[in-house]
């Protein structure tokens, strides 16, 4: 619904594509557009966040207690002129003024989320790239072991990851997964596939969907386990990948990161073990249970797309609607 997606579409629409939502259109000011509280409209939050990494970084730190003096931080001059006593987002992501972002970054494969090996040789160039501007100010070996550090994080968090979307896989595999697909409204696109049955990763119709049909996640509507799941991968393997580009191990820590994945998957294990508890109790006493109707139907769900499009299209998804980008937007 549009009130649940009003931060999304604030970022995601013209701004993304707009001189004025960095350089304001009331004081179109380069000044103003090279200090890191620009970025932070749109880079932060649970997602996506980059905000709070650099923030509270060493990086972020040195940058708060100096951005008054101009001595430390000159704004006025161009980034490839500045001599400034700590990075700014800017400085490191868009050096020298370039203005593709993504070129001074990290791998970044679907932010952090994915089990990439993020040291193997297809991404050697664009780690020697984020080298090159360490060593504006560290030399590139302390620049590598970083990046190693990063890697090691995301290896780390990769593991529990796998195994909590392990837990619930055998769970549904086993008919015990509370509610199951079928038993569910649809979901955005207006399928009833297992949320997470992602792409070619879960393949055969057990899962749900056809050979090569992917899942969505689902943030609401689905059973605990799974929005377990998508939280420990969606959020805070982010906050791993994040905290650690961004030299803020605190934030890849305690601040839900490595922490919060170790809770997350002692949760999907707790709530495995009490579904098949369950599950034996009710075979033990005959009970039969039936899904409630409010997983099918209700008022917050009616204002979803999938059941939109499951009234008005029979047997489509969004995906056969959209046969060119753009076209939701004048359907």
């Amino acid at each position: 619904p549009p009130g649940d997606t009003a931060g999304c579409t604030f970022c995601h629409t013209s701004p993304e594509e707009r001189c004025s939502t960095c350089h304001q259109r009331h004081q179109f000011n380069p000044a103003v557009a090279r200090k890191s509280e620009q970025c932070k409209t749109c880079h932060w939050g649970k997602d996506h966040r980059d905000w709070e990494a650099y923030d509270i970084s060493i990086h972020g730190t040195v940058y708060q207690v100096n951005k008054w003096d101009p001595t430390q931080f000159d704004m006025s001059k161009k980034l490839a002129d500045a001599d400034y006593v700590g990075p700014t987002c800017q400085y490191c992501h868009m050096r020298g003024g370039h203005h593709n972002v993504q070129r001074l970054s990290t791998v970044y494969t679907s932010m952090g989320m994915s089990n990439a090996d993020r040291g193997a040789p297809l991404w050697k160039e664009k780690r020697d790239t984020w080298v090159s501007v360490c060593d504006d100010c560290h030399s590139p070996r302390f620049a590598r072991e970083n990046l190693q550090a990063m890697d090691e994080a995301c290896k780390d968090a990769g593991l529990k990851y796998t195994e909590t979307f392990k837990v619930a896989e055998n769970l549904m595999l086993d008919g015990m997964g509370e509610p199951m697909p079928k038993d569910l409204a649809p979901d955005w696109s207006g399928q009833h596939i297992w949320s997470l049955k992602i792409g070619a990763y879960h393949e055969g119709d057990k899962y749900g969907g056809k050979k090569g049909e992917s899942g969505e996640f689902r943030m609401s509507n689905c059973s605990d386990i799974e929005r377990v799941c998508f939280e420990s991968v969606g959020y805070w393997m982010t906050y791993i990948f994040k905290g650690m580009a961004h030299g803020s191990s605190n934030d890849a820590t305690y601040c839900d990161g490595s922490f919060g994945m170790d809770r997350w998957l002692v949760k999907a294990k707790a709530a495995s073990e009490q579904a098949r508890r369950f599950t034996a109790l009710e075979k033990k006493a005959g009970i039969n249970w039936v899904p409630s109707e409010f997983w099918r139907k209700g008022d917050y769900l009616d204002q979803l797309s999938g059941m939109k499009i499951v009234k008005e299209f029979p047997g489509k998804t969004i995906f056969d609607l959209c046969p060119e980008p753009g076209w939701l937007d004048t359907h």
